[in-house]
């Protein structure tokens, strides 16, 4: 299994794990930590150091219930850091949004993966990426970041969200997005009880029956915390997660811990894989 973002051609044979960079100040987990740019490189460069084959930069906070921000204000938030880290070339730079306009000064400024949670339903976005190289990744969402989590229901999340994601994948092929660019995400925790979420991590062999990578990114999530019921301390269970979607086949670990999480994937690898 590959994965085209730009130039480069990302070899998921292997799963990667892709390091987390919110340069926002309302993020669940680490906002207002990475706001300062210096500070934003320096970390996104530790996790380079740790093995993050992918570095996601987002200026727009999808936790649950987060307010919106400005086009400009995504802008001056990601560009910066974008272009500092495409210069140096040592990973696939990834951006985390739904703003075509962004999209678009992304792709200018050297990112080679948008990742939308919106999976490209604004107006404009996916002409954006159809007009760039870009790899996309498809998420699904049911409602929006405000309002996501107030009752979410299905009457069966893994056939419902492999169908969504389904319909998602023609319209980019539809618009000349080639198969190879394609990336999927169910959406861990957006729109999701905690039975969904396990759901969708034991249904994951069904959503690869789309033929395409699929990444999951459950990292410090709330359900982490409901399951354990440890809220201070969620890395423990975001690695058991992270080791349970790789052995259910997904090829891409969203992380916030990337030296542990990447322990967690080569171990439940070598299982997968029986080596």
């Amino acid at each position: 299994m590959q994965l085209r973002c730009g130039s480069t051609l990302l070899d998921l044979t292997v799963p990667k794990v892709m390091g987390v960079l919110n340069v926002t100040p309302d993020s669940f987990s680490d906002g207002g930590r990475y706001v300062d740019h210096a500070r934003a490189l320096e970390h996104a460069e530790a996790m380079i150091d740790a093995g993050a084959a992918l570095i996601d930069v987002g200026g727009e906070s999808t936790r649950p219930g987060a307010a919106p921000v400005s086009v400009e204000q995504e802008l001056r938030r990601v560009i910066p850091i974008i272009e500092q880290l495409a210069r140096t070339g040592r990973t696939v730079v990834s951006v985390d949004t739904s703003a075509p306009q962004v999209i678009r000064a992304a792709c200018a400024a050297g990112a080679s993966l948008i990742n939308d949670v919106r999976a490209l339903q604004r107006p404009g976005a996916l002409e954006a990426v159809a007009a760039s190289e870009c790899g996309i990744c498809l998420m699904h969402m049911r409602g929006e970041p405000r309002t996501m989590q107030q009752q979410p229901e299905y009457a069966d999340v893994v056939a419902e969200v492999k169908a969504f994601l389904a319909e998602r994948v023609a319209a980019c092929e539809a618009a000349g997005i080639a198969r190879e660019r394609l990336l999927l995400d169910p959406g861990f925790g957006f729109g999701k009880t905690v039975a969904h979420n396990l759901a969708l991590v034991r249904g994951l062999p069904q959503l690869l029956e789309l033929g395409l990578p699929v990444m999951m990114g459950m990292s410090r999530k709330s359900s982490v915390a409901v399951i354990t019921g440890r809220p201070e301390s969620r890395l423990a269970g975001s690695l058991a997660l992270a080791a349970a979607a790789v052995l259910a086949g997904a090829h891409i670990i969203r992380a916030h811990d990337v030296a542990e999480t990447l322990d967690a994937v080569k171990v439940a690898h070598a299982l997968h894989a029986g080596v």
